[in-house]
């Protein structure tokens, strides 16, 4: 047995789970489990061709079969916030919004900057709603009174 290649597939497998576990991105526990399997075959003394094919195959294996379904489940990267729930409800314009300034409106109690969707003037007093959120900023369009 080369002993050699034990401990350099040993010791990618450590780095792979150690960036893994830096990052919590998905991207290099695949690779690990390839070199797990790389390992065991250098453990049996095998070529280092086949060791290397191991590698490639089970990575590959693993990253078109499991991160898809790992990914569903932990959702990597998805925040959802309060914010959304303010999509659809309407609030107060309390300082005017035109095209080029950014103006604020009350929702839920709590005063937000907004822009207009369209880039209309609203000005203040008029009743708005909210369509999105775009980082701090709510984009709104005025309601018409009807």
């Amino acid at each position: 047995m080369d002993n050699m290649l034990v401990y350099i597939w040993l010791g990618l497998m450590i780095v792979l789970i150690g960036i893994e576990a830096a990052t919590v991105s998905l991207t290099t526990i695949w690779l690990a489990g390839g070199s797990l399997a790389a390992l065991i075959l250098a453990l049996f003394d095998l070529p280092l061709w086949l060791q290397i094919t191991a590698f490639l195959v089970v990575s590959i294996i693993m990253i078109v079969f499991t991160r898809p379904v790992a990914v569903k489940y932990l959702k990597v990267g998805t925040q959802k916030t309060n914010t959304d729930a303010l999509i659809g409800t309407t609030g107060i314009v309390i300082m005017d919004i035109s095209g080029h300034k950014a103006g604020q409106v009350k929702v839920k109690g709590q005063v937000w900057t907004a822009i207009s969707k369209s880039g209309e003037y609203i000005p203040a007093g008029t009743e708005a709603e909210v369509l999105a959120v775009e980082g701090v900023k709510l984009v709104v369009k005025a309601l018409d009174k009807a």
